[in-house]
């Protein structure tokens, strides 16, 4: 062979080797490098710069902004730094969500400014000074405080920015209060991401800010009110959110709408808590004529001296936010109000703006601002070490069982767990889908169905001692599986998110469907119809179904056992008027024993119980430890009761991911558990078994874990089971404190965090890499594929000789092909259904996704979303008055 020809294929070889070799590297560490993306503190400044940028994601109308500091470094307290954004003009864009990236222990609270022209195109500059945000009037559109979780707004509603906003950019403020925590002299990248979409938006949102300017707080005066009000003359909005802001010295902040004489609450709340934007009263809107009014309660207690209202950590503020959408026709995205209201007014406001929300101790102390709480955090430990002296002697603790199951299950992402009455495990799991930020659109319709239904088994019956299958089912039936539970005839119930539907299927491998509540593919708030539906509970008694809805609706749904409406509830309080709703009821357990009903609100991180019969609020759970995510519960009714629950990644707060059994009757965590060997990724359900067997389904890692402990005792899982009675168990549960490895990680949220398709890296893996690893690695890849270049010389020489009766074709589009072939859609994952379904005359029935396990922090590059579940935006309530 010519050694001109013979070169071309070794050329061909040698880049491929590097290419395969490159992408390995890729995949190898993609988790590392998202955490490393996420961190506030950069020593690079450069590196928080190249993050303020546009990200395109899978749907070409929707990208994201992630405005970051630069990298900078406070010099005094009180510094209020600013940078700009230019937003493009070429055409409208609408801002969807917030995501706050900041930590308190870093920022005191941070501001997000629309204008037309900054005062500044540096990176960044001083605008606590004369200087400002803006030349032009600034409009507020977002504000965080106190560790604030993410902002959601309603569906169909959005910021306008852009073209005919007369907004072309966006200022960041952020207020760095005590700067001790940058005595190491690190940078700082905290800032917001910004979700946004090119589609028209039919209702735009806006902020009215009611401000008090002149209020002087007395020193040791108990209580001391800033009162504002204006009239209101322009077209009608629509509060959907409210946000209180003061500094040490608030107690409580009300905002009203008054009309005709009478006060209506908007939203009332201890600007102590974190000052997020909490959902407002659905049932007022605000029309010309009415008054706008909002009170904030001070003491003075504890202070030598007058304080005023200011900008730095010892003056205070009296804002109240009021976040609203209205028609676009007549959209004005700012409005303020800084008039005191007039004494005859504020003495007819209702008797609640006058009483402080109680906030516990231990919250009071965590949300104190930075650097007052470090003899708090001091007795805590102390405390918590008294604790685990204490426990460390008791003899229950759940621990995994790493041998099980013995065999590998082939699970797509878990999202269910149930017991049949046989006493099996059932397993949930959505086979080769996943749940990305692309698969539903801003009115949470499923944006997939051209792929058609799971092909794979979805439903897998195994058994509790080896985890071996026994039964298996649900082909062709499922588009996005989320809870399963099983009813005294076994029975299936089943959510499925993408069909907004609950389903009643057989357990008998036949897959009938005996039942279907909902309709398909129709998302809705009436009593006929669901949106993303998450779990179902059965009382075993009348049969009665139980539906926590959902992503959307923030309800729960009552029917009979033959699928007739009952009645719905939202969520519940000992103070009505301090009523937090639903924010993602995400699992239901029914208590035989209690005849209650318990739910896992998932984003307000709490359980909450309710009478089955009438819906009537019981109780509330909630808990430091859950890190504001409570993802799944089980109950059993040994004893007075456990609850079992697991919690979920917080965007805003760092807090391990575990399981944790709790005393009913007296809400104390008794014990906590996680796995030994690997961490949970995104623990989603969780299940108890008659012998005391725990078992936790985890969507992140497509895996089940299993955790035991010598003493047994009855239980029962969420429906249908019998309790079986051991005479010699001890319903005794204690706790024995383990130490956490607390990692360092990022995720997210709405279930709102992307499942990858990747293996977990192994712990060596995650240590900091050694330049020039990857070379050895291309050198052996090389060697490998001499045998291949020796074929394909043979090959070419022959076709030569033949005088061209085959071809070998070359071409890059022919090795990119065959490479995006055999990754299929699964970046990174060898999945070999996508890649003979490629072909004519292949099925891809038998050739599932290989990989069964990977970390819920790698996205591939149609940037999915930071959370695994993308949570639908609530709809927006209807005009009332």
């Amino acid at each position: 062979m010519p050694t001109g020809m013979m070169g071309v294929p070794v050329f061909c070889v040698l880049v491929l080797a590097f290419i395969c070799n490159s992408h390995s590297r890729e995949i190898q560490d993609p988790l590392d490098r998202f955490e490393r993306s996420q961190k506030d503190i950069l020593s690079d400044p450069s590196d928080c710069v190249s993050r303020t940028k546009q990200q395109v994601f899978t749907n070409s109308h929707n990208f994201s902004l992630d405005i970051r500091m630069p990298g900078v470094v406070p010099t005094g307290a009180d510094t209020y730094l600013c940078t700009a954004f230019p937003l493009p003009t070429s055409r409208d864009a609408y801002i969807v969500d917030f995501i706050p990236r900041a930590s308190m222990d870093t920022v005191h609270h941070m501001l997000l400014f629309g204008c037309q022209t900054p005062v500044s195109t540096s990176s960044y500059w001083d605008c606590g000074s004369v200087q400002g945000t803006c030349e032009d009037e600034a409009s507020i559109m977002y504000a965080w405080a106190r560790n604030a979780p993410p902002t959601r707004l309603p569906r169909d509603v959005g910021f306008k920015v852009g073209r005919n906003s007369g907004m072309s950019h966006l200022v960041l403020q952020i207020h760095y209060g005590d700067v001790s925590a940058f005595k190491d002299h690190h940078r700082d990248c905290s800032g917001v991401t910004l979700r946004m979409t090119s589609k028209l938006q039919p209702f735009i949102a806006g902020i009215y800010l009611l401000m008090s300017v002149d209020t002087v707080i007395l020193p040791g005066k108990r209580v001391t009110n800033a009162d504002m009000a204006c009239e209101y003359t322009s077209y009608p909005i629509y509060p959907f959110a409210f946000r209180t802001h003061t500094h040490r010295l608030g107690k409580v902040v009300s905002g009203y709408r008054i009309r005709d004489g009478k006060w209506n609450l908007i939203g009332r709340q201890s600007p102590q808590l974190p000052q997020a934007f909490y959902p407002a009263n659905e049932e007022v809107n605000v029309k010309y004529g009415d008054t706008i009014a909002a009170r904030c309660v001070f003491t003075g207690e504890g202070r030598t001296s007058k304080t005023y209202i200011g900008g730095t950590s010892d003056d205070e503020m009296c804002n109240f936010y009021i976040m609203y959408y209205m028609d676009s026709k007549h959209a004005d995205p700012y409005m303020s109000c800084m008039e005191s209201g007039s004494r005859d007014l504020f003495q007819h406001i209702p008797a609640e703006a006058n009483v402080p929300i109680a906030v516990s101790p231990v919250h009071m102390n965590s949300m104190m601002h930075m650097g007052h709480s470090t003899d708090h955090q001091d007795n805590q430990l102390l405390l918590d070490k008294n604790k685990a002296e204490q426990v460390l002697d008791q003899d229950y603790h759940l621990e995994q069982v790493s041998a099980w199951p013995q065999s590998s299950l082939q699970l797509g992402q878990v999202s269910g767990l149930a017991l049949d009455s046989d006493a099996n495990l059932v397993i949930f799991h959505r086979g080769d889908h996943h749940w990305g930020e692309g698969s539903f659109n801003s009115q949470a319709r499923y944006e997939q169905r051209s792929q058609g239904p799971i092909q794979q088994s979805t439903i897998l019956v195994v058994d509790l001692s080896k985890g071996n299958i026994l039964k298996a089912s649900g082909r062709d039936m499922f588009y996005m599986p989320h809870g399963i539970t099983t009813d005294k005839e076994n029975n299936y119930w089943v959510t499925d998110v993408a069909l907004h539907q609950v389903l009643k299927v057989s357990s008998d491998g036949r897959d009938r469907l005996l039942l279907a509540l909902g309709e398909p593919f129709t998302p809705g708030s009436d009593n006929q119809h669901f949106c993303q539906p998450t779990d179902v509970a059965v009382d075993t008694e009348t049969g009665a179904i139980f539906v926590s809805d959902g992503y959307c609706n923030n309800r729960i749904l009552k029917f009979s056992a033959e699928g007739k409406y009952l009645s719905h509830w939202g969520a519940g309080s000992s103070d009505r008027k301090r009523r937090i709703p639903f924010q993602i009821p995400h699992s239901l357990v029914f208590l035989p024993d209690r005849q209650e009903v318990c739910v896992a609100d998932r984003d307000n991180g709490r359980i909450q119980c309710f009478i089955a019969q009438t819906g009537e609020f019981i109780k509330e759970i909630k808990k430091e430890e859950f890190g504001g995510q409570v993802f799944a519960i089980a109950y059993s009714p040994a004893g007075d009761g456990f609850i079992f629950a697991v919690n979920g990644e917080s965007p805003y707060r760092s807090t391990p991911l575990r399981g944790f059994v709790i005393d009913y009757s007296t809400m104390d965590i008794v014990d906590t558990f996680n796995p030994e060997k690997k961490e949970f990724k995104m623990p989603h359900d969780i299940v108890e078994s008659s012998d005391g067997s725990v078992f936790v389904g985890d969507a992140g890692s497509k895996s089940v874990f299993k955790f035991t402990s010598e003493k047994l005792h009855r239980s029962v899982k969420k429906a249908g089971i019998e309790v079986q009675e051991l005479d010699e168990i001890e319903a005794f549960v204690r706790t024995k404190v383990r130490s956490e490895h607390n990692m360092s990680k990022t995720a997210a949220i709405q279930e709102k965090q992307t499942v990858s398709l990747q293996p977990e890296p192994q712990e060596e893996e995650k240590k900091k890499p050694i330049r020039g690893q990857g070379v050895l690695p291309a050198i052996i890849t090389t060697l490998l594929l001499v045998p291949l270049l020796l074929v394909m010389s043979v090959g070419v020489f022959v076709c030569w000789r033949k005088n061209n009766a085959c071809e070998v074709k070359t071409e890059p589009s022919s090795v990119g092909g065959i490479l995006g072939r055999i990754r299929g859609k699964a970046v990174g994952g060898l999945n070999l259904g996508n890649f003979f379904a490629s072909h004519k005359g292949y099925s891809r029935q038998g050739f599932d996704q290989l990989s069964t396990e990977g970390s819920d922090q790698e996205r591939n590059n149609s940037s999915d979303s930071e959370n695994e579940e993308y949570s639908a935006l609530p709809v927006p309530p209807a005009s009332s008055s």
